[in-house]
């Protein structure tokens, strides 16, 4: 009788049993066999059969990993990828076919660990590839055209400072690709200029230029050009009106409208308005083809010349006399002049003069008595002495 005792399947006997063996010898190896299956493969207890081929389980041939690393894959149960290490890997390369997706509260992915080494994510594109990259021997987060960290590099960041372009003679832009219109800012590498413009190919519609020490604004086209200042009530606009060859400032957005200033190409100056210089110094001024305002008055009684007005006044007499009196006149260490045209009237009326007029000659004239005749009254105002100096010149 050849029969062995077994428990696992490393114990059996391929050869038994022998041709000789009686039947229950036979009967004996299959309830040996049953033990042995059961044995060895204690753990199948349920009732679902095992599809895995062969291929399949010799996979894990040579694995060592113990119940609990082999559960690391188990994403489902643990819950997440982070208590799972099934993206752990030493070397080599991870190729990952479908979509990733990176949620919580508070995601975060980290490339490196804090070696001394770049760090890349790179996209391998067909005709181009590019990259962002840790240029970590520089301390510098660079965005660039290629694979190789630092080459070709469009754009980096160092500290409080980023950079755009790598040194290379090449223009380097930054275009806003509106729906309408779109608009770049570049450096003109060819002529050293940085540019704001229309468009987007740089030096073409340039609208500001800056070149060492000049800022230029516009870019010699036949068009006007302007700085507007959006107010909320008034708008004002320092501009070229190109169509007269003339700088202008003035309220408004529109060129020609309302300017206050406009200088021409021979540096003449035309004043759209007055200047009020609030008591300040006009110094050296030469003053060709020029008018004063003046202040007309007509009545009786008390008549006030107020220079705040101007200089200049006229006053007609009717009804009654005058009595002339000065209003804001030139303050201490000051001096000014005043003309009044006085206009008689056909009932021949009087002037009576303030205190502070002193007289040439030592009193007041006696003006002119035919109706509508005029006296011209000269003053000199000295603010220190408070007196006014008058001269008369009558009968016009």
């Amino acid at each position: 009788m050849a029969k062995e005792t077994a428990t696992y399947i490393s114990q059996l006997v391929a050869t038994n049993p022998v041709a000789s063996d009686s039947v229950s010898v036979g009967d004996d190896h299959l309830r040996m066999l049953k033990t042995v299956l059961k044995t060895q493969f204690s753990g199948l207890t349920g009732t679902t059969a095992i599809s895995s081929s062969e291929a399949e389980l010799n996979i894990l041939d040579g694995v060592t990993a113990t119940a609990a690393e082999l559960n690391y894959l188990d994403i489902t149960t643990l819950g997440t990828s982070a208590d799972s290490k099934a993206l752990t890997q030493a070397s080599g390369v991870v190729t990952i076919a479908g979509d990733v997706k990176i949620t919580g509260t508070t995601p975060l992915l980290t490339i490196g660990d804090a070696g001394a080494e770049d760090t890349t994510i790179l996209f391998d594109g067909n005709a181009k590839d590019f990259y962002i990259a840790l240029d970590d021997s520089a301390d510098k987060l660079v965005v660039g055209e290629g694979s190789t960290v630092g080459t070709n590099s469009i754009l980096t960041i160092t500290d409080d400072t980023v950079t755009l372009g790598d040194g290379a003679a090449v223009d380097t832009s930054i275009v806003f690709d509106g729906n309408a219109k779109d608009f770049y800012v570049a450096l003109d590498d060819s002529a050293d200029k940085l540019l704001i413009g229309e468009g987007s190919t740089v030096g073409t519609n340039p609208i500001l230029t800056l070149t060492d020490d000049t800022v230029t604004v516009g870019d010699g086209a036949a068009v006007d050009t302007y700085l507007n200042f959006d107010g909320n009530a008034v708008d004002y606009r320092i501009g070229l009106d190109d169509g007269t060859d003339k700088l202008e400032i003035g309220a408004g957005t529109a060129h020609g409208t309302t300017a206050a200033i406009a200088i021409d190409s021979a540096a003449d100056m035309l004043l759209g308005g007055y200047i009020n210089f609030q008591d300040e110094q006009a110094i050296r001024p030469e003053i060709k083809d020029y008018a004063e305002s003046y202040t007309a008055s007509s009545g009786s009684g008390t008549v006030t010349l107020d220079l705040t007005n101007g200089n200049v006044f006229q006053h007609t007499a009717s009804g009654g006399n005058v009595t002339f009196a000065f209003s804001n006149p030139p303050a201490s260490g000051k001096a000014g002049s005043l003309t009044l045209k006085w206009i008689q009237d056909s009932s021949n009326r009087t002037i009576t003069w303030p205190g502070s007029v002193d007289w040439a000659g030592g009193s007041a004239p006696t003006l002119t008595t035919t109706a509508d005749k005029s006296d011209i009254i000269s003053i000199y105002w000295d603010a220190d002495d408070q007196t006014a100096f008058c001269v008369a010149t009558l009968n016009f």
